[in-house]
């Protein structure tokens, strides 16, 4: 069975930084596969962030392009995204996300999900 536990969340100050990361467990590779981050804010339907592909080509939000990075850790089989330059509006529950493919459509179908982390920035 193939789970995700995302880490790394908390709470900043506009303009700092956070690196969120999802370690996956069970038979599954990440790098192998199409992975992404969701967020959902209070109130508002979840989005998609980032995601990246077998090849590590990414997508990404217009909200988030230029402050955000999603990349890979193949040795620990781990996601990441960095957040810099937060903005208040940035605040929301961040999900990872896993699919069976390889290749990444936008936002994209997922097979897996991790339970969130919080992201709180304060102005």
């Amino acid at each position: 069975q193939v789970q995700l536990v995302e880490s790394g969340g908390g709470s900043v100050q506009a303009g700092g930084s956070l690196r969120l990361s999802c370690a996956a467990s069970g038979y599954y590779t990440l790098s192998t596969k199409c992975t992404a981050w969701f967020r959902q804010a209070p109130g508002k339907q979840r989005e998609g962030v980032a995601n990246i592909d077998r090849m590590g080509r990414t997508t990404y939000a217009d909200s988030v392009k230029g402050r955000f990075t999603i990349s890979t850790d193949n040795a620990k089989n781990t996601l990441f995204l960095q957040l810099n330059s937060l903005k208040p509006e940035d605040t929301a529950v961040y999900y990872c996300a896993a699919a069976e493919i390889s290749w990444c459509a936008w936002p994209g179908v997922y097979n897996y999900w991790g339970q969130g982390t919080q992201v709180t920035v304060s102005s």
